[in-house]
């Protein structure tokens, strides 16, 4: 027949009935509280009811459940309803199987312990100061013995009418009644103690499904004294992992695991799409960053906090729970771990629910369109914020990590983008949420949460894309320059790609460099050049023609090249005499490297041949330019031609025999 009858409204009844869901089992689960059924999804094969039962009724709905197993999931300070369980049982004849949860050890050494509810009342009257009570509305009676309990005590009760109608009649009010459904973090309980100013907290041994350690944890960080109630009888059980295993081992299971993963949208209860609720409601486990499986405690699932892909698919296989839910915040296509994820468990084909993105709530919260802007992120990720804003009239950003709103802020002042127009968006779809507006400079002194959404508009972006700036564009001193068409030619024949990492090896006032970076506006460019006024006129123009993305690297090449990552593309303008030295430094970092280099002198170019024939380098490429440009001279224009030069590329790669 495979009846089980199961009296849960624990955590681990919860789990077990979890477990038998879609099972060939029929499971009756019996809670205590109308409040209790609200926490167990029925099924096909699971039904729920509530009412407390005494042992004849037990007996009864034995009978007429036809249950060929008892399992008693209460909780270990249910001493009654454990032994009329018992009792019925035996009557019966029926398989009697208790569920207990692990007992906190007394290896606390700042616990006072009691054996009863009579011992901790008078423990506290010879005590002073606040107290925080967590042992739920029944014991509450009790504790009106306590000498001004009005003032000192604070009962912490489900949010339960009947509940909070009794503790009103005992006289616990106002601030002085807390009525929250955990379960409860160690901050959350942090928070709670002092709020109400308290000295001591009394709870039971609930063990760590009952957010004990969280208790103690919190209370010791304050410097609380926890008054904790022993459980009343020692007991004999199993714990719900062993019961599932047990009943996994008496019925033929289905053990086919369903992995889906949920796109939570902003985090706001009211965003989760249907989809996405029905999906955590049959869960049995939910695996993802702490803060999304905490913001989702009203679910009451089990919960494994993993973040990297691989944790996550370790997470995943290594589960007992069948169905799985994998939690991402905002949409899983939109910048998500979903990406890197989804090759990994591809066998186990997934379900993906897609969210609601940040950006998108944000658009519509500032009234504003976002198909008409570049959307990105900077959470966890090197990006080249300054050139983002500077090349395009609207941007949505995704802050986090190191690119926190501050440092954005920050980084858009320093390089000219003071007058940008900014929106933040902060814990969006949160009863917290705050929209900020104003221009970057005016932002720039504001504190903002680390994770953020920006609208950044910038009135007049960069709009020409060509290469060879005008000579004119940079700031100049005696230190030597690419001219524009030399600039524009070379440029070319590096072939750059946009998140090329360069090196422009002899950078003098870095006008190569700047148009490097921005063709390569999602990589970087090093600048490495060994005159410090050369080094400070860099970092003057990027400023004035506001490029961020390069690296000035103050030094002599080979030497200073040491320490760079290895180059996709190399410019050299000037090596000193070391350019052979500087071909083989890039080659061994990157033996496919793409070398470009300009000389206007017949030494430097016999000295770039004969490194090109004696090292391991092909498609060599020869061009002699000559560029002439016209001055006035009167009602006249007459031309007059520059140095001719040499621009000679080539790439790294074994030559045919």
């Amino acid at each position: 027949m495979n009846n089980i009858l199961l009296f849960a409204g624990t955590t681990e009844g919860r789990r077990i009935a979890e477990a038998l869901r879609g099972q060939p089992v029929t499971c009756t689960v019996s809670v205590a509280t109308e409040y209790g059924e609200t926490l167990i999804e029925p099924a096909e094969n699971i039904r729920v009811l509530f009412g407390r039962k005494n042992a004849d009724e037990i007996a009864a709905l034995i009978e007429e459940t036809q249950a060929e197993t008892v399992i008693d999931a209460t909780h270990p300070y249910a001493v009654e309803v454990t032994k009329s369980l018992r009792t019925a049982a035996e009557r019966t004849g029926t398989e009697y199987l208790r569920v207990l949860r692990a007992s906190a050890s007394e290896m606390h050494g700042d616990c006072v312990f009691v054996n009863s509810t009579d011992e901790a009342v008078a423990y506290l009257n010879g005590t002073e100061g606040n107290v925080l009570l967590t042992v739920g509305s029944k014991e509450l009676a009790a504790y009106t013995a306590v000498k001004d309990f009005e003032t000192r005590l604070y009962a912490r009760i489900l949010p339960v009418k009947e509940s909070a109608d009794a503790a009103f009649a005992l006289g616990f009010s106002g601030k002085h009644l807390i009525c929250m459904q955990g379960p409860f973090s160690e901050e959350m309980n942090l928070a709670m103690l002092n709020s109400v100013g308290a000295r001591y907290l009394v709870t039971k041994d609930t063990g760590d499904a009952g957010g004990f350690s969280e208790k103690l944890a919190a209370a010791k960080k304050l410097g609380v004294t926890p008054v904790v109630i022993r459980r009343p009888t020692e007991e004999t059980g199993i714990t719900d992992r062993a019961c599932i295993a047990l009943l996994r081992e008496r019925f033929p299971f289905n053990e086919q695991k369903t992995v889906t993963i949920v796109g939570l949208g902003p985090g706001g209860e009211g965003m989760l799409t249907k989809a996405a609720d029905e999906a955590l409601k049959n869960a049995e486990l939910l695996i993802g960053a702490k803060r999304m499986t905490d913001a989702l405690a009203r679910y009451r699932k089990p919960a494994v906090n993993a973040i990297a892909a691989a944790d996550v698919e370790r997470a995943i296989r290594t589960a007992d729970a069948r169905r799985i839910a994998v939690v991402m915040s905002g949409d899983t296509g939109f910048f998500s771990g979903t990406k890197s994820l989804l090759p990994l468990i591809s066998d186990l084909k997934p379900v993906v629910l897609t969210g609601l993105s940040s950006i998108v709530y944000f658009a519509a919260k500032l009234e504003t369109a976002w198909d008409d802007a570049v959307l990105s992120s900077a959470h966890g990720r090197d990006l080249n914020v300054v050139g983002l804003i500077r090349n395009h009239r609207k941007v949505f950003l995704l802050t986090g990590g190191t690119w926190t709103v501050s440092r954005i802020l920050e980084t858009l002042v320093a390089f000219g983008l003071s007058d940008v127009n900014v929106a933040v968006g902060e814990d969006l779809s949160y009863e917290t949420e705050r929209i900020t507006r104003g221009t970057a400079d005016a932002l720039l002194h504001r504190a903002f949460s680390p994770l953020a959404v920006l609208l950044i508009e910038n009135p007049t972006p960069r709009r020409v894309v060509t290469q060879g700036r005008a000579d004119e564009d940079f700031l100049r001193t005696d230190v030597p320059m690419t001219k524009s068409e030399v600039r524009a030619v070379t440029l070319s024949k590096l072939r750059l790609t946009r998140d090329a990492v360069c090196w422009d090896v002899g950078a003098g006032t870095g006008s190569v460099s700047i148009e490097m970076a921005e063709t390569a506006a999602e990589g970087t460019v090093y600048a490495i050049e060994q005159k410090p006024d050369a080094c400070d006129l860099i970092r003057s123009n990027m400023r004035h023609l506001c490029v961020s993305n390069i690296a000035v690297i103050e030094g002599t090449a080979p030497d200073a090249l040491d320490a760079l990552p290895a180059p996709t593309h190399v410019f050299i303008g000037g090596s000193g005499g070391n350019l052979k030295a500087i071909m083989e430094a890039a080659l061994k970092k990157n033996p496919h490297v793409r070398i470009v280099l300009n000389t206007v002198t017949a030494e430097t170019f016999a000295e770039a041949i004969g490194a090109i024939r004696a090292l391991p380098l092909i498609n060599e490429e020869i061009t002699e330019l000559h560029v002439s440009r016209g001055r006035k001279v009167g009602s006249y224009h007459l031309m007059t031609a520059q140095n001719p030069v040499y621009l000679i590329s080539c790439e790294g790669g074994e030559r045919d025999a």
